[in-house]
């Protein structure tokens, strides 16, 4: 291995994708590589390749980083834009997004269906996970793909009500299909993993703590800014899907 650093981009990219890595869902055969640096907290040019390999997420860092002017894809502020949100989603123009979805599934998707997809753009769609999970995946990916897997794919948030050790009871809303529409449920409590075979990348959590998760998997802690910047990229997107659903 080359000098070992910090890099807070790859690393925090690595927090997200390391579950549906995981479980095979994307990304190369890396899992173990991919727990290796995010439990050591360190980065080095080994890295940056391995999530290259996640190609449904990184036509979406490219398109975010280019259009605010970034040359890295893999930055912070366009890792946290694409799965959290922040401002630099809103820099993303209409027909930035619209051109790049017609690039990029043009060949592979019936004119139909490439027109709904591309369609969220001038509708107000954002290059964010949620929005691809919602709207892209369910057309371009699994087109079968059950409300639970959309519920675990999706990027979400809870507090942690127990730690247990290797694992939390976290309360949170479920995804829920109610008179034809999707919605978020009430709360209920249920059981997220931060630990596999005694590794992670989260320590021991507090109750009350606020923690996003994917797959089942504890990401990371958030602060209150970054809960209400994702419940607004979720909302947003859960309206624009269900314009068509």
């Amino acid at each position: 291995m080359s000098t070992l650093v910090a890099n807070r981009g790859l690393l925090r990219f690595v927090h997200y994708a390391f579950m549906p890595n995981q479980l095979g869902y994307c990304g190369g055969d890396d899992a173990r590589a991919l727990m290796d640096y995010a439990a050591a907290g360190q980065t080095d040019a080994g890295l940056e390749p391995m999530l290259r390999k996640f190609s449904g997420a990184l036509p979406y860092l490219k398109l975010i980083a280019r259009t605010n002017g970034l040359a890295d894809p893999f930055d912070e502020r366009v890792v946290e834009a694409y799965w959290i949100g922040n401002e630099l989603l809103e820099r993303v123009e209409m027909r930035q997004l619209y051109d790049d979805l017609v690039a990029r599934f043009a060949g592979h998707l019936p004119p139909q269906a490439l027109k709904w997809v591309a369609g969220k753009a001038p509708a107000g769609a954002r290059p964010h996970h949620n929005f691809h999970v919602f709207d892209v995946h369910s057309r371009a990916g699994d087109r079968s793909m059950s409300l639970a897997t959309m519920d675990a794919c999706r990027i979400s948030w809870g507090t942690v009500v127990a730690d247990l050790g290797g694992e939390a009871l976290v309360e949170r809303q479920r995804l829920a299909l109610e008179d034809g529409r999707l919605a978020l449920s009430t709360s209920i409590v249920e059981a997220a993993r931060y630990r596999l075979d005694g590794r992670g990348f989260a320590g021991r959590l507090a109750k009350g703590t606020p923690v996003s998760l994917h797959w089942g998997w504890i990401c990371e802690v958030l602060d209150a800014d970054e809960v209400s910047r994702l419940r607004r990229y979720t909302a947003q997107h859960l309206a624009l899907a269900n314009e068509t659903l």
